[in-house]
């Protein structure tokens, strides 16, 4: 393991804290966020510009200068920056987006997978990496239950 200067060290200790006021974050620990779901960050520093490095995998909003939204919208790992109103870096930090493993069902078929949400009934969900035949029937099956309620 390579060892960083300890004014690294300290800037990462500052970034967790200002991500996580008082809850002592781990160095290079990732901000997690299930898929489809957002969490709210809240920063001691007003923030004025956030970037994602990968806006396929999560989106950020600012919902003050202060409370942040972020959104899981794929799997994977991403950076996330965030900049003052004169452009100077209050974080940049890691985030992951996972899969929420509680309430959910994969089943395989020997190639293929469904998943299934389970809370407490089980229904289809649509997740990446299903079978495209099921994800289809499941998107279809959800299209028609909006266009009813819609009427």
């Amino acid at each position: 393991m390579r060892k960083r200067p300890a004014a690294i060290l300290a800037l990462s200790m500052l970034i967790g804290s200002m991500l996580f006021p008082g809850i002592a974050a781990a160095v290079d620990a990732p901000i997690n966020v299930n898929v489809n779901m957002a969490r709210i960050l809240r920063i001691n520093a007003s923030a004025a510009t956030v970037i994602v490095g990968n806006p396929g995998i999560a989106d950020v909003l600012i919902q003050d200068p202060q409370t942040l939204v972020l959104t899981g919208k794929s799997y994977g790992q991403t950076n996330l920056i965030v900049l003052d109103s004169e452009g100077q870096p209050i974080a940049d930090t890691i985030i992951e987006v996972v899969q929420m493993q509680a309430g959910t069902l994969t089943v395989f078929q020997g190639q293929s997978r469904t998943s299934l949400a389970c809370a407490p009934i089980c229904q289809s969900t649509v997740t990446m990496g299903d079978d495209a035949s099921f994800t289809s029937q499941a998107v279809a099956s959800s299209q028609i239950v909006q266009s009813i309620g819609e009427r």
